[in-house]
């Protein structure tokens, strides 16, 4: 029996059958005033050596967990979906590419006089789906049935509207599994994004540990919590380690301290 596989990613998909789609940019930013109208363009490209794909575009909605992980929900669900202010032309919500083909696709995003709401920033997520599956076959070499969806992530934001802020809740190190558990808070009214960058050193031989520098990504009064692996930490001894998140701000970094032993 033929299984059938859907596969969903925000990047460039292409698996045994060499069946792909890229779509770019992964992300589009709007920026309007109440009642007027942007449009920007998307680009998506049949990577396939040699299926031609039916595609179909579609809208939703999109959130983060805890962990940064994207939870999907239908369009129009969450308080700060602007999926309904979005429309596409009606040529390019269903079309078909070939090997190698691209289709550039104009999605215009168009402000309401009256707001439903009072927030600062909107979010959407516009689909391309493949609607012809094709033969594919998975890791144990059974045969099945794949098709690829890909994601646009929509933003949208008032022009005045521009102060972020970011604020450690918590910061803990775990010596018996040698990570790093951090938990921050966007307390904006915008998406904020950056990297947080940790130097630990040891306070007795004055050695650093690298640790990896991590990207996040944040909605409005998201919490976040990220654990770092410390895995180069193997010199027993005292420990200051510092965090700093930076998100942009040219005057403000969230900075946090804390000082452990490793026996």
């Amino acid at each position: 029996m033929k299984k059938f596989v859907l596969l969903f990613l925000f990047i460039i998909i292409k698996i045994q059958a060499q069946t792909g789609i890229s779509v770019s940019p992964p992300r589009v930013y709007f920026e309007t005033v109440s009642g007027s109208s942007n449009t920007q363009k998307v680009t998506v490209t049949n990577v396939s050596a040699k299926h031609t794909l039916d595609l179909a575009v579609s809208l939703g909605d999109w959130e983060y967990d805890e962990r940064g992980e994207n939870i999907m929900q239908p369009a129009n669900t969450l308080e700060n979906s602007c999926a309904d202010w979005i429309s596409i032309n009606k040529e390019d919500t269903y079309f078909s590419l070939g090997p190698g083909e691209r289709k550039d696709i104009n999605v215009t995003l168009t402000t309401p006089t009256l707001s439903k709401d009072q927030l600062d920033a909107h979010t959407a997520v516009l689909f391309v789906s493949q609607m012809n599956p094709v033969d594919g076959k998975d890791n144990t070499g059974a045969k099945i049935k794949v098709s690829v969806k890909s994601g646009i992530k929509i933003f949208h934001k008032k022009p005045e509207t521009s102060a972020r802020k970011i604020e450690i809740k918590d910061l803990k190190f775990d010596t018996a599994n040698k990570v790093l558990n951090l938990q921050f808070e966007n307390q904006s009214s915008l998406w904020t994004d950056g990297k947080i960058t940790t130097d630990l050193i040891n306070t007795t031989t004055g050695k650093k540990v690298a640790v990896e520098t991590v990207v996040f990504y944040t909605l409005p009064g998201n919490i976040r919590k990220v654990s770092i692996p410390v895995n180069d930490l193997k010199e027993k001894g005292s420990y200051n380690l510092s965090v700093l998140i930076d998100y942009g701000d040219d005057s403000t970094l969230e900075m946090a301290e804390l000082n452990f032993n490793y026996e």
